[in-house]
């Protein structure tokens, strides 16, 4: 199993982290590289306990659905998603938001496992983790965007 941990410092309330993480808009912005968009499940707002949502998204120039389920949720400390259909064996998404001060600190904590046995491993090791740590970064900086500007107001007023 490939596990990836991301650290990302926000200057922002964690509250604001924490629900732009949650974004349904949010996401889509961050993922504009991948044309991904919502085809089932929750399709804006901020996605809560027990919610789920299908993307369709082209990933290693292969379009592909994943529907993720919110498996937990601690106001402005923590969630988790799994995925219930998709392309991996197995994949989980945890995030944490601590307070730094002033800072909000993001952590991402991302285990997943391809499937195909031997080969699966070997494409996660040879370059899924990789191209998944990067798309995670690309999200996190999106979100650092907004959350330390006015932009934030964009996506969360009107949620």
């Amino acid at each position: 199993m490939a596990i990836i941990k991301l650290l990302t410092k926000i200057n922002a309330d964690r509250s604001i982290v924490f629900n732009l993480s949650r974004s349904i808009e949010l996401h889509l912005i961050s993922s504009r590289k991948s044309y991904e968009k919502v085809v089932g499940g929750r399709r804006e707002g901020l996605i809560e306990m027990g919610e789920t949502v299908t993307w369709r998204a082209k990933h290693i120039g292969v379009y592909q659905n994943f529907t993720s389920e919110v498996i937990g949720c601690e106001s402005d400390e923590y969630f988790a998603d799994k995925m219930i259909s998709g392309a991996f064996k197995n994949f989980k998404h945890e995030h944490y938001f601590l307070r730094k001060g002033n800072d909000t600190l993001l952590i991402d904590v991302l285990e997943f496992r391809s499937p195909l046995g031997f080969l699966g491993r070997l494409a996660d090791f040879l370059f899924l983790k990789k191209y998944m740590t990067n798309f995670l970064k690309e999200r996190n900086e999106t979100i650092k965007q907004y959350a330390e500007s006015e932009k934030w107001k964009e996506i969360l007023i009107r949620n």
